[in-house]
Order: structure tokens, then C-alpha cells, then sequence
């Protein structure tokens, strides 16, 4: 029987991502823009938190959003809104995540000219995200207390990519069998290095901190 050529789709796809991922962020570190790529959940918190965040960052950083999602355009409006900063949405076409290129794309949309800090908040989902480097300076994610204090175990890739992880809605812990000293030792298992800063988006609570984790990290990061 003759042999059949097999391709590797998968490798070839994030061997690429990784060069263009690269080769972005490169670019991004000569002109002086910081990249953060926002991940979570549907339904975490990402929206609120990033406006409660550029809201103590804007007087101090030139803030511009990329807004990704499957369809609508509700949160770059939100986020506009809610902070007066430069807004875009992103639509996958069905993809359950962005990668270097589409962000690429993100990016050339927005005017970056001053820009010190762009934001990717990417779509909701523990899974493709992770896979897929954005060209980004530093990963964030956002785990809420409704989803349970295992999510490390079971989306391993996710907390261990991340620098820092947001435990958000701490409002409501007392209702829910969440325990924050596992939830911690599970993301630290992952990831030894990764910050983790408990957070109430919808009151404010601890999100000072985060806010001084990103100024502290593009410091070090110029």
C-alpha cells in the first residue's frame, strides 16, 4: 500500500502563532506598549474589573482596550462608557480565542500613537485562550468564586500561563463552598510564580492591588 503524506495541522498552526507571537511583541516593547492578555470564564467579571482598573490607572497610563468576543458589541461599549478610553470590539468569526495575528489586527485598529498600556480582554473560555500566544507582555485571568476552587486542576494549560490570577467576586464567598487557601495552593501547584489577588469587582475591593501589580509590571517591564 502507498504511503499517504500526513501533515501536522495542529503543530504547524502554534509553531507559527509562536513566530508571529514573537515577532509581535517585539514590536510592540520597541514602541513602548505594554500587552496584557485578560482571560476567564464567561460570566467571571473580566468587563467590570477592567473598568474599575482603568479607572484608577487612566491618570496615570495612556490605556487603549481590545474588546474580543464571538458577536455584539457590548462590552466595548461598556468599557467606553464606564472610563471614556479607546474602545474597539473584536469578532472571531465563531473562534473560541485570539491569536497573534488577530490580535495584530486588534492592535492596528486602534490609534496607539502614546499608548503605554493596551488591554486584550480575550473571549470567555479556560480552554483555546490558553493555547495561543497573543504577543502578549503578561497573562491575567480572572476565576470567580461561583466556579469553584478545583478550576487549577481541571484547566491545568490556563494557570499555568498566568502571572497573576484574580480570584473575583469575593462579595459572595459566604454563600458558595469555596475555599481561598485551596484555590490558592491548586493555582500555585500549577504555577509556583503566579500572583494571586482576591477581588470584588462590583465593590472595588482589592482591585487597588491589581492595578499596582500592573504598574509595578510595566516598570520593571521598560
Amino acid at each position: 500500500m502507498d504511503e499517504v503524506k500526513v501533515i501536522e495541522i495542529k503543530k504547524s498552526v502554534f509553531e507559527s502563532n509562536e513566530k508571529d507571537a514573537d515577532n509581535l511583541r517585539k514590536e510592540l516593547k520597541d514602541k513602548g506598549i505594554f500587552l496584557l492578555n485578560l482571560m476567564s470564564s464567561p460570566g467571571s467579571g473580566k468587563t467590570t474589573t477592567l473598568i474599575r482598573t482603568i479607572n484608577l490607572l487612566k491618570d496615570k497610563l495612556r490605556i487603549a482596550v481590545m474588546e474580543a468576543d464571538i458577536d455584539s458589541d457590548v462590552d466595548a461599549i461598556k468599557i467606553k462608557d464606564a472610563t471614556g478610553i479607546q474602545s474597539i470590539q473584536l469578532h472571531t468569526g465563531g473562534m473560541c480565542h485570539l491569536d497573534a495575528e488577530m490580535t495584530r489586527q486588534g492592535l492596528d485598529a486602534l490609534e496607539l500613537e502614546g499608548v503605554d498600556l493596551a488591554i486584550l480582554e480575550n473571549v470567555g473560555n479556560l480552554i483555546c485562550p490558553a493555547e495561543f500566544d497573543t504577543g502578549n507582555s503578561k497573562n491575567a485571568m480572572i476565576l470567580s468564586v461561583p466556579e469553584g476552587e478545583d478550576k487549577p486542576l481541571k484547566y491545568p494549560l490556563m494557570f499555568s500561563i498566568c502571572d497573576v490570577v484574580l480570584i473575583n467576586k469575593m462579595d459572595v464567598m459566604p454563600y458558595f463552598d469555596f475555599n481561598l487557601e485551596k484555590c490558592t495552593e491548586y493555582v500555585h501547584m500549577r504555577n509556583p510564580k503566579a500572583k494571586v489577588i482576591p477581588i470584588c469587582a462590583k465593590t472595588g475591593e482589592g482591585v487597588d492591588k491589581f492595578a499596582q501589580w500592573l504598574l509595578d509590571e510595566i516598570e520593571n517591564w521598560k
